[in-house]
C-alpha cells in the first residue's frame, strides 16, 4: 500500500511536467540508441575479423635455389613461431593447378604460363593464429634468405581492426557526452518537481514525514524516465538490428548476417540497466542540496 502511494506520487510528478519529462526520455533514448547500435555494429565487424582469422594466409614465395631439405627446414622453423597456426608447402605443380583454376576464363594467359611453368614459384602458405598477427609474421619472413616475396591482405585486415577500435572509442564518448546530457535533463525535471511541490513537502515534513519518504517518489520518477528511454532504444535497435549488422559487413550477402538472439537479449538487459542507472543518477543530482537530513 505504501509503495503504491509512493509510485502514485512519482506518476503524478511525471504528469505535471510532461514536456520536460519528454525531453529527458528522448535524451536517454538518443544516447542509448547510439550506444546500442554501435554495440551491434561492432559485433558485426568483430564477426568479420573472426572470418578473416579463419581465412587469412600469409604467402611466402620461395626462391628456386632452395632444395627440398632447405624448404623442410624453413617450414619447420616457421611452424615453431608462436603466432603461426599452420604452414603448408605449395609446390610449383600445385601453383600451376591453382593458376588454371583462378584464370579458367583466360585461356590465352594459361597458355603463356604453361609454356614456362617455372615462372610460378613454390610457396609456403602460413595461417596466423589471429588475423592481426600477419604483420609480425611478414616482418620475420622478409629477412629470411631464400624467400623472394611475402604477400598478405594487409590493408583489408588493418582496416577492419582499426574500424573496430574506432567504434569502441565512439561508443565511449557517446556515453560520456550524451549520458551527461541525459543526467542533467533528468536532474532538471526532478528539481522542477521539487519546486512545484515545495509547499506540500514542507507540510509533510512538519507532520513528521521522513526525508526518504519524500525522496523515494523523485527517485522513482528518474528511474521511470531512464527505463522508458532505454526501452524505446532497445525496441528500435532490436527492430533494425539486421540492417545495422549488414552496414559495414564484408559478407557476400549482408542480409544473411544474423545477430544472435542471446547476444541481443544480454545487451538489451545491460542497456535497460544503464538507463535505470542514468535515471537514478539524474534524480540524485536533482535532489542535491534539497531534502537534507
Amino acid at each position: 500500500m505504501r509503495f503504491q502511494y509512493l509510485l502514485g506520487q512519482a506518476l503524478s510528478n511525471l504528469r505535471r511536467n510532461v514536456l520536460v519529462v519528454f525531453a529527458a526520455v528522448v535524451a536517454v533514448f538518443v544516447m542509448l540508441t547510439l550506444v546500442f547500435g554501435t554495440i551491434v555494429l561492432r559485433w558485426s565487424i568483430d564477426e568479420d575479423i573472426g572470418r578473416w582469422d579463419d581465412n587469412v594466409r600469409v604467402i611466402a614465395f620461395l626462391s628456386d635455389d632452395l632444395g627440398l631439405d632447405d624448404i623442410d627446414a624453413l617450414q619447420a622453423e616457421v611452424q615453431s613461431w608462436e603466432e603461426v597456426e599452420s604452414v603448408t608447402y605449395f609446390s610449383k605443380a600445385e601453383a600451376l593447378i591453382e593458376f588454371r583454376e583462378l584464370f579458367a576464363d583466360q585461356q590465352s594467359l594459361i597458355d603463356v604460363v604453361e609454356e614456362d611453368p617455372s615462372v610460378l614459384p613454390a610457396s609456403l602458405r602460413i595461417a596466423p593464429r589471429e588475423a592481426a598477427a600477419y604483420a609480425e609474421i611478414t616482418d620475420r619472413l622478409v629477412v629470411i634468405p631464400g624467400i623472394q616475396q611475402v604477400s598478405a591482405a594487409d590493408e583489408a585486415i588493418d582496416a577492419l581492426v582499426a574500424r573496430s577500435d574506432r567504434l569502441r572509442t565512439f561508443a565511449f564518448w557517446i556515453v560520456v557526452v550524451l549520458g551527461a546530457s541525459a543526467v542533467v535533463l533528468i536532474a532538471n525535471t526532478i528539481r522542477i518537481a521539487i519546486f512545484a511541490r515545495r509547499d506540500e513537502i514542507s507540510i509533510m515534513k512538519l507532520v513528521g514525514a521522513g526525508n526518504w519518504f519524500v525522496r523515494i517518489p523523485f527517485l522513482l520518477e528518474g528511474l521511470l524516465e531512464g527505463i522508458a528511454g532505454a526501452a524505446l532504444a532497445v525496441l528500435l535497435v532490436w527492430g533494425v538490428r539486421g540492417s545495422i549488422a549488414g552496414l559495414f559487413s564484408t559478407a557476400i550477402d549482408p542480409a544473411s548476417v544474423v545477430v544472435p538472439f542471446e547476444f541481443m537479449l544480454r545487451q538489451s538487459i545491460i542497456v535497460l540497466g544503464f538507463g535505470a542507472g542514468t535515471g537514478l543518477m539524474g534524480s540524485a543530482f536533482g535532489m542535491w542540496g534539497f531534502l537534507r537530513d
